[in-house]
Formats: C-alpha cells, sequence, structure tokens
C-alpha cells in the first residue's frame, strides 16, 4: 500500500515537473491606451523618471518608499531606484534607450523579493492630436517562475496595473495646458 501512495505521489510529481518544464520560457505583457495629447508631452512624461510619481500605478503603494535618482536627469542613462514595502519591493530602473516621440526602453531589475531582469518598453504613435501608447514589459522565466505561472495569471496581474498606469497617465497629459 505504501509502495502505490510513493508511486502515485512520485508519478504526479514528475508529471507536474515536465508541465513546468514545457511552459514558455520568455514572456511579454502589453497594453495599450490612447490619449488626448501631443505624443511629445505624453513622451516626456515617461522619458524623465522624475514623473512618474503622478502616474505610476505603484507610486502610491507605498509612501515610505525610498526613491533615489541617478544618472542624466532624463533620456539615456537616467536611473530611478527605489526600496519599499513587499507590495513595491527594491529595484532599478535604466532608461537605456530613447527616440523622442517614438520609443524608450527600460531595463528593469528588481532586487527584492525576487531578482528578475525584465526589459520595459514603451512605443508612441502620434496622429492629430492624439497619442497612442503601448507598454509592454518582456523577460525570461526560469523554472521557478514558470511554476508560479501556471498558478497566477502574470498578464492578467501585471496588465492590470500597466492599465491603472496608463489610465493615470492620461489624466495627467490630458489636464496639462495646451500651448
Amino acid at each position: 500500500m505504501v509502495k502505490k501512495v510513493v508511486l502515485t505521489f512520485a508519478t504526479i510529481w514528475a508529471g507536474f515537473l515536465i508541465v513546468v518544464a514545457l511552459q514558455p520560457s520568455d514572456f511579454r505583457i502589453q497594453r495599450s491606451a490612447t490619449m488626448q495629447a501631443p505624443v511629445a508631452e505624453v513622451f516626456a512624461q515617461v522619458n524623465d523618471f522624475h514623473n512618474w510619481e503622478t502616474w505610476s500605478p505603484w507610486a502610491k503603494l507605498d509612501p515610505e518608499t525610498k526613491k533615489a535618482f541617478e544618472g542624466a536627469p532624463a533620456g539615456i542613462g537616467a536611473i530611478h531606484t527605489w526600496a519599499g514595502n513587499k507590495m513595491v519591493g527594491e529595484g532599478r530602473m535604466t532608461l537605456t534607450e530613447s527616440r523622442p516621440g517614438e520609443y524608450i526602453q527600460i531595463k528593469l531589475e528588481f532586487l527584492k523579493p525576487y531578482e528578475p531582469t525584465n526589459t520595459s518598453e514603451f512605443s508612441f504613435k502620434g496622429a492629430g492630436g492624439q497619442t497612442t501608447v503601448t507598454w509592454a514589459m518582456s523577460g525570461h522565466n526560469g523554472f521557478v517562475s514558470k511554476a508560479f505561472c501556471l498558478f497566477m495569471d502574470m498578464d492578467k496581474i501585471v496588465g492590470g496595473d500597466f492599465e491603472k498606469g496608463l489610465a493615470q497617465l492620461k489624466a495627467v497629459v490630458e489636464s496639462q495646458p495646451r500651448q
């Protein structure tokens, strides 16, 4: 009897490990929103980490978060670090590519509670005083992350945060006076 239980458990465990191993290693989460604002104004909000406090979906989760800015004031070389509660964690963003009015790429390094490094991207398409912003994050899942993603829909969780951030960005840029 014990042998059957152990064999059954071992078979289930081996099946689980195989299912996890077969999950995709790479991921991409993406959301878009259209804003009634010129592309230059929307781009400027994202290109300067100092502006993120007004629209980032994570900015207000921990009022005690310690934040620092290094490197360039905006654009390529700008760095933002943070350390907060378990909702915010600890990490570092480095702006690695900035094409005005078109594209921003950020190296996103989480330090706590876990340590992945991902790429965050913003693309901007302007037309007739409107701007469509696409916010994406991509990266690589290790074995533990693949197992975690079997039980948690990261696209839904992080995608929901992106939707909230884009809505807040929209509110910020649409409330700015136009020149």
